[in-house]
């Protein structure tokens, strides 16, 4: 589209090739700095420790490589292809003029900026507010799908508990049972579940010692037999001492031994009846599956539900004393793991503190730099990042003060999408306004800007506001809605800065621009010049003017021209050689020890027209009034 503006513009004064190639001229700075002010803000996402902020700018990355270049290679051909057509299907411009938004711009091009700063000033303090949450428990989407109204519907019949997972080192059924038991004293802790305190038969737990006669007597065998299988399992277990000091006193875990049993019996070295023998795997099975769940081969798991919501800071707070309990019964150097949604969303609010200062600053800085060497003034990038930061601010001070709680991530990937990307708006704006203010008064300059702008900005702008809206409301995942509706809302508050406080930014901060500007000169020292006639050149040139020239020249030339032009005009007119004033002119080098001559000298600066040298040939004459000729081409116009 600012091609395509650039174009339209151009076309009004030449023809269409012409048009084509100063719009892609004009437009090259314009398109590449609003691109990489994009990718700068995207590269950021990448040093996001959250594993989705990289995978998602890589993807942007590509898409905007891919559409720059086939803006710079594709889209001039295409309008070459269809420009008859454009012309034919021309239709009245349905994008008004605003000439009343430069006009009042420039009437209140003192009192907005302030206005404005007092604004961000108050955006930057709610904003810093914002209820940011890491997980969807209390989110909700305008959209629904069937498993949301279910999970909802759950909720308020029943409420989901919140559960964590205690991680243990495992062995050890003794610290297990004495851990359960502080925990379910707590009043955060609605209850626990773990192998130390479930129970096996008839009150007894699963991990609860006992020797031979009493667990007989629990799996109604025969003490004999009882007795019996606990001598197995002390040679089992290498445990010969029981078998010299008594298997009567020996204890066992109950789940130990029921297995062991179970072993025994599958092997056949014990004989169970039958109503034994379907009490034993009716047991089994329940047996297996506590332990699989709960036990592990170096790790015991405990389940905890928490009187406690998923996320907050007091849920947050209680996390951590689990580990400092825990660690009171098995060390501080143990491995203790709390896992669980609550654990999830403390670890991503973690990631966030780092992350967001990462995405900030890095964003801002690489958009700093591209807007610096596109503009080649320091204070015009702080300018525009001033004014997109502060619609940031402004775009996430709205969860704070309608009470909405936002998905964190949401933040970080549309606070990098609309600096890079809505930053663009405003370079368009400074862009042209740089460029008319050198031809006209600042009232008209930020007039015409605006004029040219607001094409541009309304179309751009009102595709990214629909997308995002649309994305908001048309999907039912809370993470990628809240996006939407982030970057919609952003998207709106940045069009307007730009439309009703940049201007009066640019107006008010033009000295600041100015002084800070700065000039890279990559110019070649020129040599080799041979010159007659009244000459004037300033450019890069290449050849013999009687020849051929290449390259680009603002030049004034005495004879016969005949050129084929790849752009810009060349115009016939009267050459007034007259100098301007306090310029002086420079005449050509003389041969050493050779005397001036004043008289000459008051004759050609009087007359130069008529003025002949005394050796009767015209000697060179080249205006200057002290500046570089690239520095002096309005002057010499």
């Amino acid at each position: 589209m600012i091609l395509l503006n650039r174009y339209k513009d151009e076309l009004k004064r030449t023809d269409p090739r012409s048009a084509d190639i100063i719009a892609l001229s004009k437009a090259i700075p314009e398109i590449a700095s609003s691109s990489l002010t994009t990718i700068g803000g995207l590269i950021a996402m990448m040093f996001m420790q959250y594993g989705l902020g990289p995978d998602l700018a890589v993807v942007l990355i590509k898409a905007i490589m891919l559409s720059l270049l086939t803006v710079f290679l594709l889209m001039p051909g295409l309008i070459m292809l269809f420009s008859d057509l454009m012309k034919k299907t021309t239709h009245k411009n349905f994008v008004p003029k605003i000439p009343f938004v430069g006009k009042f711009a420039y009437a209140t091009r003192r009192f907005m900026p302030l206005l404005f700063v007092v604004l961000i000033i108050g955006a930057y303090y709610y904003s810093s507010h914002c209820p940011y949450v890491y997980g969807y428990s209390t989110l909700s989407t305008r959209l629904q799908s069937e498993k949301d109204k279910i999970d909802e519907l759950i909720d308020t019949t029943f409420t989901s508990p919140n559960m964590v997972a205690l991680v243990v080192p495992g062995n050890d059924y003794e610290k297990e049972a004495r851990l359960l038991k502080e925990l379910d004293e707590r009043p955060e802790i609605k209850s626990s579940t773990g192998l130390a305190n479930t129970e096996a038969m008839k009150g007894r737990m699963l991990t609860e010692k006992l020797n031979a006669r009493e667990f007989a007597e629990l799996i109604d065998v025969d003490t004999e037999i009882a007795s019996l299988l606990y001598a197995a399992y002390a040679v089992d277990d290498e445990n010969y001492a029981k078998l010299i000091t008594g298997i009567s006193t020996y204890k066992v875990p109950f789940i130990d031994m029921f297995l062991f049993l179970h072993k025994e019996v599958e092997e056949g070295y014990v004989t169970l009846d039958e109503d034994q023998q379907k009490s034993v795997d009716d047991a089994f099975v329940k047996i297996t599956i506590a332990k699989n769940q709960l036990q592990g081969e170096n790790y015991d798991r405990m389940l905890l539900y928490l009187n406690l919501p998923q996320e907050g800071e007091e849920t947050f707070a209680f996390l951590g004393e689990l580990h400092d309990i825990a660690r009171k019964y098995y060390g501080e150097e143990a491995d203790v793991l709390v896992v669980g949604e609550s654990t999830s969303q403390l670890d991503l609010k973690t990631t966030f503190a780092r992350d967001n200062m990462v995405v900030n600053i890095a964003s801002a800085l690489i958009v700093l730099v591209v807007l610096l060497f596109t503009f080649k003034s320091a204070g015009m990038p702080v300018l525009l990042i001033v004014v997109i930061e502060g619609c940031i601010w402004l775009n996430f001070s709205y969860p704070t003060i309608a009470h909405e709680n936002l998905f964190f991530l949401g933040y970080l990937i549309v606070s990098s999408i609309q600096m890079g990307a809505n930053i663009d708006y405003a370079i368009v704006v400074s862009s042209r306004y740089q460029e008319v203010k050198k031809e006209m008064h600042p009232r008209d300059a930020i007039i015409d800007t605006m004029n040219f702008a607001f094409p541009t900005i309304v179309t751009s702008g009102s595709m990214m506001v629909l997308a995002g809206f649309l994305i908001g409301n048309m999907t039912s995942e809370p993470c990628i809605s809240g996006i939407g509706m982030c970057l919609g809302r952003g998207t709106i508050i940045s069009i307007l800065a730009v439309l009703f406080a940049l201007p009066q930014i640019l107006l008010l901060g033009d000295k600041v621009i100015e002084k800070t500007s700065f000039d890279v000169n990559l110019n070649l020292p020129v040599t080799n010049q041979s010159m007659s006639g009244l000459v004037r050149v300033d450019g890069l040139v290449q050849g013999r003017i009687e020849g051929t020239v290449v390259g680009v020249m603002h030049a004034t030339i005495r004879g016969s021209v005949n050129l084929l032009m790849q752009s810009g005009s060349a115009v016939a007119r009267e050459v007034q050689d007259p100098a301007p004033d306090g310029a002086k002119i420079q005449e050509p080098e003389r041969e050493s020890g050779e005397p001036r001559d004043p008289s000459s000298e008051s004759a050609r600066l009087q007359n130069p027209e008529e003025w002949v040298a005394p050796d009767g040939t015209e000697p060179e004459k080249r205006w200057t009034d002290g500046r570089s000729s690239a520095g002096n081409e309005a002057d010499q116009e």
